[in-house]
């Protein structure tokens, strides 16, 4: 079943209609995705690896997603962190640390700060086939070896937060 997402003109203002994923968007309208790094207590981060068949496929990410018609982008990071590896988070767990328009995206991102066991993940096999929990410094390396599948400017956005989060609490 496709996934129907809302349509936002350049200054995220809804527009009424939607689009189809996967199907080419019409140039000045945007869709929404949501990422979420999530951290442990412990600081360290979970990442996960893209299913080969989707774009940038064998390459670490953090979770995340395109927003679906209806949704705000808490509750479809929410969705996204269920659907992909079966993580139970609240609104309230949740914190904004950047939101960047890109061509023909809004990508908002999220941090988690929950303890995780990756042998209790429940990786969804059509997206994720992979996840495991990495050091900072590990992040850094698979980022500068361009196994990372996020653009370098967005990364650089809020890497220092990343980096102070990851400090054990």
């Amino acid at each position: 079943m496709p996934e129907i997402l809302d349509l936002y003109d350049e200054n995220r203002k809804l527009l009424g209609k939607t689009h189809v994923r996967g199907v080419p968007i019409k140039e000045g309208t945007f869709y929404l995705v949501a990422d979420i790094w999530t951290i442990t207590y412990d600081g360290y981060i979970l990442i996960d690896k893209r299913h080969p068949s989707k774009p940038f496929g064998g390459m670490w990410e953090c979770t995340g997603g395109a927003v679906t018609a209806g949704e705000d982008s808490v509750t479809g990071a929410l969705r996204e962190l269920k659907e992909e590896l079966g993580i139970e988070a609240g609104k309230d767990e949740l914190r904004l640390i950047d939101t960047c328009r890109c061509p023909n995206k809004f990508v908002d991102t999220y941090l988690l700060r929950k303890n995780i066991d990756v042998q209790a993940l429940r990786l969804q096999k059509e997206e994720v086939t992979e996840a495991r929990l990495v050091s900072f410094d590990e992040l850094n390396k698979i980022y500068e070896n361009n196994r990372l599948s996020i653009s370098s400017g967005r990364f650089e956005e809020y890497r220092d937060i990343l980096m102070e989060c990851t400090r054990p609490k």
